[in-house]
C-alpha cells in the first residue's frame, strides 16, 4: 500500500490534443511520457520522486492498454540495466530513482550504457536530493553525468518546461545514441500547474515486439576494441551532435534586454528563486519580465560555449547562480571566457554560498550584494544600501531560538519497540558495536535510544559491521529493513556474512513495506498485490543462503521476547551469522487501511471498538523511565490534579493508536504498573450503554463527595 493513491488524478492521463492538463508535476512527467511513446518504464521509489512510482504504479492498467511494459524495479542498479532495452533496438525507455545515492547504486549500469551508446531514447528521470532538507549526503547528479558523458537536464520549474524537457530528453538521446538525464528538485516534483495537452502515443515498436525479431551490434558492446571507440565517439560524433541539437532547438533560453552591463547564467531549476529575487528588488514582474538579461541553462551539461560567449558581449560582469558544491559550472564559465580572450568578471561562490540550498532570502541578499557591486544604477534608490542588518549584535539563527526537533519514530511504529528491547539488553549486557541501514530504522541513532553508530548505505547495514565479524569479546549488531534487504542486502549483507562465516548479529527490521519511501509492496509483503509477487519469507530467504541460526518474532510489541532472543543471539555457542526477523506491520500503513474501513462500519451504524491506553495519575510516579524507553509522540507530560504534587506526571494525549507498546515496555522493564488500556466503543449496544450510564453516576457520585470534603477541609484551614 504506498503512501497515497493517484489512482483518481491517473485517469486525467487520458486526456488528449486540444485538452489542458492540470496538476501536480509528477503527472505532468508521467503525462509527458505517454505522449512521447515510450516503450517501458521502470525505476525504485525514493524522495523526492517516490510518488512518481506510485503514479506509475496507479497507471499501469494505462500504460498496458499502450502496450507499455512497467516494471517496479528491485534497485536503482536494477532500473539502469533495465534502459538495455535501448541499445539494439529503437524503442525509448525511462527509469526513474532519486540522487545521488539512487545514481551511486545505478553507476555500474549507467557507466556501461553510456559507454556503449543508445539506438532508442534513453531517459533518467533523477529526483535531485539536494540542500538542508535533503534525507541524504550532500551531493550533485552533475559529476556522474560528466564523468560518462550523459547529457544532464535542467529543466526550468513549471509544468510546460517539464513536459518539453521530456520531449526533448528522447529526441535528444536519439540524436545523439547518448542516455539523457533529467534533474528535478523537490519544488519541481511537487509544483502544480497546466499546458496544453497532446495526444497519448504508443510505442512504435514494443518491447513485445522487439523479442520476436531479435537485434544485436557488437560494437555497442562494452568490450575491447569497441569500447575504445566508444570513448572517441562520445567525443567525436556525440558531443557535436549534442550540441547542434541544443542550439538548434533552443533548449537553453534568453530573458530580459538583449544588452546590458550584467547578466545572470543560471541553472533552469533555480529560476524561478532567480526570478522571485529580482522581483523583490524591483527589477522584474509577476510574469517574469525582468530588465537583468538571463541567461537559463535548462541544460546544465553540456554546456553551448559559444552561446555562453555571445551573452557575456558588451557584459562587465556575469553572476553564475550554481547550487551546490563544486561548482562545476562556474569553473567551466571562467574556463571558457579565458580560453576566449574575454575580460568579463565572473561572479559565483563568492557573493553566493558555497554550499546548500539556494533558498528565497540567500537568492535576494546574493543577487542585490552582485548588483549593488557592478549594476548598482538599475537598483531603484531603497535597494541600494546593503541588505545586511546594521546591529552590530549577531544576528540570531532559527536554530538558536526554535529547539532542535529530531526526526523519530510516527507513533505506534512496530520499531520502537525493538529499540527499547536493545536498549534493556545494553543495560544488562554493556553497549555493543551496532550499525545502522538505511530506512525508517535508522531514526534509532536519534534519541532517546542513540543506537547504531554507522549508516554506509542501504542494504549495507550489516556489511559495514563486517571488520567487527571475525569473533570477539562482544558480538557486533547490525541493523537491516525489509526495503534494504531486498534492495541490495541479501547478497552484499547477509550472504557476505555466510561465506566470511561471520560471527555476528543482525535484525532484519520487517514492517511489510518499503515503509521509509512511501509504503510500496516489496517481496515480503503481506498483502496480495494484483500486479506483483508478494508473501515471500525473509526467513526462509536468509536461510536459503545459508543462514543457520534464524528466529522469527511475528509481534515485536512483545519487548520480552524481542529481548529474550537477542540475548539468546549474543550469547548462543553457534559461531555463525545469527539472523533475527522481527515483523509487525507499518503503523502508518495500518491505519491507512483500517482508517476508512472503520470509519465506513461507524457510519454504518456498527458496533466498532478501539483499543486506547492511559496513564493513572494517582499510581505513576513521575519518574519518566517510561518515556526514556518508549520516545512515543504520543506519551507526554501533564500537571496532575492533585495539588500536592508539584512534579509532573506521564500522560497519553489523543494521538495514540493503541499498539500498547508503552505498557509492554513498563512490564518488561518492571517499571510501573500504571498504563491501562480502556476501549472506545462506536454504536454500543444497549447493555453497553446502561453499564456507562451506571459507572458515570458512580464515578460522579464519588467526584462529588470528593470535591465537598476538600472544600470542608479548606474552609476548616
Amino acid at each position: 500500500m504506498a503512501e497515497r493513491s493517484f489512482k483518481k488524478e491517473v485517469e486525467q492521463l487520458r486526456i488528449g490534443a486540444g485538452e489542458t492538463f492540470r496538476g501536480e508535476g509528477i503527472l505532468a512527467i508521467t503525462k509527458a511520457l505517454l505522449e512521447n511513446g515510450v516503450g517501458y518504464v521502470g525505476g525504485y521509489q525514493g524522495a523526492p520522486i517516490s510518488h512518481l512510482m506510485d503514479v506509475l504504479a496507479d497507471a499501469e492498467e494505462l500504460m498496458a492498454e499502450l502496450g507499455i511494459r512497467f516494471e517496479a524495479n528491485a534497485s536503482e542498479a536494477a532500473a539502469a540495466a533495465m534502459l538495455a532495452a535501448s541499445v539494439h533496438y529503437p524503442i525509448r525507455g525511462a527509469v526513474t530513482f532519486k540522487s545521488t545515492v539512487g545514481t551511486n547504486v545505478a553507476s555500474d549500469a549507467l557507466a556501461n550504457l553510456a559507454s556503449g551508446g543508445v539506438t532508442g531514447g534513453a531517459l533518467v528521470i533523477v529526483g535531485e536530493d539536494y540542500g538542508e532538507g535533503s534525507s541524504i549526503m550532500q551531493e550533485r547528479s552533475h559529476a556522474f553525468a560528466m564523468k560518462s558523458q550523459i547529457w544532464l537536464l535542467d529543466p526550468r520549474p513549471n509544468l510546460p518546461s517539464i513536459t518539453e524537457a521530456v520531449r526533448h530528453g528522447f529526441e535528444l538521446s536519439e540524436a545523439t545514441n547518448t542516455p539523457v538525464m533529467l534533474q528535478l528538485r523537490i519544488r519541481c516534483c511537487h509544483v502544480h500547474g497546466a499546458f496544453e495537452a497532446k495526444d497519448n502515443v504508443p510505442p512504435s515498436l514494443t518491447v513485445r515486439d522487439a523479442l520476436a525479431n531479435p537485434r544485436r551490434d557488437t560494437n555497442r558492446i562494452v568490450l575491447p576494441p569497441a569500447s575504445f571507440n566508444h570513448e572517441k565517439e562520445k567525443i567525436e560524433k556525440r558531443w557535436p551532435a549534442a550540441l547542434d541539437y541544443i542550439r538548434t532547438h533552443k533548449l537553453n533560453e534568453f530573458f530580459g534586454p538583449e544588452t546590458g552591463k550584467v547578466g545572470i547564467a543560471l541553472q533552469g531549476g533555480m529560476y524561478n528563486g532567480v526570478i522571485r529575487a529580482l522581483q523583490r528588488l524591483g527589477l522584474a514582474d509577476v510574469h517574469g519580465d525582468t530588465d537583468v538579461p538571463l541567461y537559463v541553462m535548462n541544460v546544465a551539461y553540456p554546456i553551448v560555449e559559444d552561446e555562453f560567449l555571445e551573452f557575456c558581449t558588451g557584459k562587465d560582469a556575469v553572476l553564475v547562480v550554481e547550487e551546490g558544491q563544486p561548482n562545476y559550472i562556474e569553473q567551466n564559465l571562467r574556463a571558457i571566457l579565458h580560453q576566449a580572450g574575454r575580460s568579463q568578471t565572473v561572479v559565483g561562490k563568492d557573493l553566493l554560498p558555497k554550499a546548500g540550498e539556494y533558498t528565497g532570502r540567500i537568492m535576494f541578499e546574493g543577487i542585490g550584494d552582485f548588483l549593488r557591486q557592478h549594476a548598482q544604477d538599475l537598483l531603484p534608490a531603497a535597494m541600494r544600501a546593503p541588505n545586511k542588518p546594521k546591529q552590530t549584535d549577531p544576528v540570531p539563527q532559527l536554530r538558536d531560538v526554535v529547539p532542535a526537533r529530531p526526526p523519530g519514530f510516527c507513533t505506534g511504529c512496530p520499531e520502537r519497540p525493538i529499540f527499547a528491547a536493545m536498549k534493556l539488553v545494553e543495560n544488562e549486557m554493556g553497549p555493543h558495536q551496532t550499525s545502522a541501514d538505511i530506512g525508517c530504522h535508522l531514526f534509532s541513532i536519534m534519541p532517546p535510544f542513540e543506537i547504531g553508530g554507522t549508516t554506509m548505505g542501504y542494504g549495507l547495514g550489516p556489511a559495514s559491521n563486517a571488520a567487527f565479524d571475525g569473533g570477539g569479546d562482544k558480538r557486533s549488531i547490525s541493523i537491516i529493513g525489509d526495503g534494504g534487504f531486498w534492495h541490495n542486502g541479501l547478497s552484499s549483507s547477509i550472504g557476505n556474512a555466510v561465506f566470511n562465516k561471520a560471527d555476528s548479529v543482525t535484525i532484519v527490521v520487517d514492517n511489510y513495506y518499503s515503509a521509509a519511501t512511501g509504503g510500496q509492496d516489496i517481496l515480503s509483503s503481506r498483502a496480495n498485490n494484483p500486479t506483483k509477487s508478494t508473501q515471500h519469507p525473509i526467513a526462509k530467504a536468509v536461510e536459503a543462503v545459508g543462514v543457520e541460526w534464524v528466529r522469527q518474532i511475528d509481534r515485536t510489541y512483545d519487548v520480552g521476547k524481542v529481548q529474550e532472543t537477542l540475548k539468546e543471539a549474543l550469547t548462543t555457542d553457534y559461531d555463525g551469522p545469527k539472523v533475527i526477523v522481527a515483523s509487525s506491520e507499518c503503523m502508518l500503513n495500518r491505519q491507512r487501511r483500517e482508517k476508512p474501513l472503520r470509519a465506513a462500519a461507524i457510519k454504518e451504524g456498527r458496533r466498532v471498538e478501539r483499543p486506547k491506553f492511559g496513564v493513572d495519575e494517582d499510581v505513576c510516579t513521575g519518574d519518566h523511565a517510561c518515556m526514556r524507553l518508549s520516545g512515543c509522540p504520543s506519551l507526554t507530560l501533564k500537571m496532575p490534579d492533585d495539588p500536592l504534587r508539584d512534579d509532573p506526571v506521564a500522560h497519553i494525549d489523543q494521538s495514540c493508536v493503541g499498539c500498547g507498546n508503552c505498557g509492554e515496555v513498563a512490564d518488561a522493564a518492571v517499571l510501573c504498573p500504571s498504563f491501562y488500556q480502556a476501549d472506545l466503543v462506536h454504536n454500543p449496544g444497549k447493555g453497553e450503554r446502561r453499564r456507562a450510564e451506571w459507572r458515570r453516576r458512580a464515578i460522579s457520585w464519588l467526584q462529588d463527595r470528593r470535591a465537598s470534603r476538600r472544600l470542608a477541609w479548606e474552609a476548616e484551614a
